[in-house]
């Protein structure tokens, strides 16, 4: 055993006893959010389905517990300059309002292309809006120059161990909540949610499966296990506008020895899984956190007989901040 903590141990940017420091520190302030099932979608999918509903969450996603553990780890005389991250939504929230909990500045950088009802969120909970152009290239140039300006910690949306620790805790209440889940299905975007929860997970239960789902139009994941490196994208072109992000140096090793395989998905089928959370969960999600019901109810999981023994999932609802009027749109297409 003291062999096995060597390996995971400093291999990583967050670990098991981060996780565990992370969940002492923000619970508090975190919300515990409930699993819920439905027989309906078991039945569909064949399969005993728990979803974590972080939807839920403050801010309206997962991205709180990593931006809190992030906000409230600071030492004083960092923290009273304030902090500073480019992000398109959930993230951008989720340090604003950790910000207004410590009492510091939060400066958001945003791109001009973010969904409404995101900016909105950062306004609400006091962020400092600061526009950019679309590209990550803007985004970063931006963001650094304001950092320049006023000193604020840079806190990036999910390259840093303590947002890893954060998003780890969703594991520590999920296999509380629900241990006879043997396998997790995850949102994949930059990896710092699928990331933290893995390392969790894992170290909980060692058997336990993880698979990461990603749309098709943003596969730069599959691309990247595929590949054994990591691949970026020269663009993307998905409905979940939370996972157009690529992974970074510290999720990428995570990726590539702890989930299993990556799912891709349609945007179709996308859609298709945020109708049922609506119509039968009784859940307002936002695209990418309706991906994992649409990787477990597609072809791809569902006909391949290496995971057939995959009998109780819980698929991560990453966030529920969707722009209804682009929700009425793709509904309607």
């Amino acid at each position: 055993m003291e062999e096995e903590n060597q390996t995971t141990k400093g291999k990583y940017a967050a670990d098991i006893s981060s996780i565990k420091e992370a969940h002492t520190r923000i619970k508090s302030l975190v919300l515990k959010t409930p699993v819920l099932s439905s027989t309906s979608l078991n039945a569909i999918s064949g399969r005993e389905l728990y979803f974590k509903c972080e939807c839920f969450q403050k801010g309206g996603a997962f991205k709180f517990r990593g931006a809190c553990n992030a906000v409230f780890s600071l030492e004083d005389g960092d923290a009273s300059k304030g902090v500073i991250t480019h992000s398109s939504g959930n993230h951008a929230a989720a340090l604003a309002l950790a910000a207004k909990l410590r009492g510091i500045p939060a400066y958001i950088v945003i791109p001009k292309n973010a969904p409404t009802c995101k900016v909105e969120n950062v306004k609400r909970y006091g962020g400092q809006v600061i526009w950019s152009e679309a590209s990550m290239r803007s985004r970063e140039e931006i963001a650094n120059k304001v950092r320049q300006e006023t000193g604020a910690i840079l806190i990036h949306p999910y390259n840093d161990g303590r947002i890893l620790s954060g998003q780890g805790t969703i594991s520590l209440e999920l296999l509380e909540q629900a241990p006879q889940i043997d396998t997790l299905v995850v949102p994949i975007s930059g990896g710092g949610l699928i990331s933290g929860v893995a390392l969790a997970a894992k170290s909980i239960n060692p058997a336990i499966r993880i698979f990461a789902a990603e749309p098709k139009g943003a596969d730069d994941a599959a691309q990247s296990k595929a590949a054994g490196r990591i691949i970026t994208l020269p663009e993307t072109n998905t409905i979940a506008d939370g996972l157009r992000a690529f992974l970074g140096d510290s999720t990428w090793p995570v990726v590539r020895d702890l989930v299993e395989d990556i799912i891709t998905v349609e945007d179709s089928e996308i859609i298709k899984a945020m109708k049922l959370c609506f119509e039968i969960l009784k859940v307002v999600v936002e695209p990418s956190g309706a991906i994992g019901l649409a990787a477990v109810l597609s072809d791809t999981f569902q006909k391949n007989p290496a995971w057939k023994d995959c009998k109780h999932i819980g698929i991560v609802v990453s966030g529920g901040n969707v722009d209804l009027g682009m929700l009425w749109d793709s509904l309607n297409k």
